[in-house]
């Protein structure tokens, strides 16, 4: 049973395809503002239509492997998003909650016709050399909480997926391993909550990580915070910003305070 779980382990690392930022770096039009808005588009059309969670990264996932090897113009960089979400869908989720192209297009304001939906999925999936399955940030999750100490909770659960997506939005983690994600995340979600630390060997990459990660978790995505205010997902984004409220405080309470300016003593004016 260990000596498969191991093996199955590293077949997952063998598999973690990661885009070239550097690919991305050079595209004439779209550019890395643009990305908080498409991945809050993708984050409501994944809400809407009830996907599961593996969805919206694996659809990330292509979404970015696809931008790294061709040239994106900016009026295509939504429907782009459409295709890599319908793939994703149709890859690992049930058939009933597939979007349809009409359902697709509507979600679009019909900016793009039924037959570009249809022929941008191709483009993608022949650039991608149909190579779709990806370990995601999620399947690492469940892995390392199926590992976890007992008193892992759901609670914690929904804290690293919110964590997940707010790396998302962020051009330093496009190129982060997923298992490496997953393991940042969680201690990090850990580490907010007040549960027991786990004393492990993190490596250089996860203790990294949980650093550019901690920079990122003010100011979130509206989308993603409503997202996880609702009570089904433990109303995380509130326990995250109260939270940060918290340490706000105490990092101005340890601050010592400025002392005040002595006056500088004038000269006498010569008599």
């Amino acid at each position: 049973m260990i000596f498969t779980f191991h093996i199955y382990h590293a077949d997952l690392i063998q598999d973690e395809t990661l885009p070239d930022v550097a690919s991305i770096d050079i595209q004439q039009e779209i550019q890395w503002f643009m990305r908080p808005y498409l991945i809050d588009f993708l984050i409501e059309a994944h809400a809407a239509f009830q996907l599961l969670p593996e969805t919206l990264f694996l659809a990330v996932n292509l979404l970015d492997r696809y931008c790294s090897r061709r040239v994106v113009y900016k009026r295509h960089y939504q429907l782009v998003g459409c295709a890599a979400l319908l793939i994703a869908a149709k890859y690992g989720d049930r058939k009933e909650r597939v979007p349809m192209i009409r359902e697709l297009k509507s979600t679009c304001c019909s900016l793009y016709d039924e037959d570009m939906f249809t022929q941008m999925e191709w483009h993608v999936l022949n650039t991608l050399d149909w190579t779709i399955g990806h370990p995601t940030v999620d399947a690492w999750l469940q892995l390392a909480l199926k590992d976890g100490p007992a008193y892992e909770d759901i609670e914690v659960e929904h804290m690293a997926w919110y964590l997940c997506e707010i790396a998302l939005y962020h051009k330093d983690f496009v190129s982060k391993k997923p298992s490496v994600m997953a393991q940042a995340s969680l201690a990090l979600s850990r580490g907010i909550l007040g549960r027991p630390e786990v004393l492990d060997n993190q490596n250089t990459d996860v203790s990294q990580t949980i650093v550019e990660l901690s920079h990122k978790l003010d100011r979130p995505s509206q989308v993603l915070f409503r997202k996880y205010a609702a009570p089904h997902m433990s109303r995380v984004s509130n326990t995250l910003d109260l939270f940060l409220r918290q340490q706000e405080v105490l990092a101005r309470r340890a601050s010592p305070p400025t002392p005040p300016c002595e006056p500088v003593m004038q000269k006498p004016a010569p008599s």
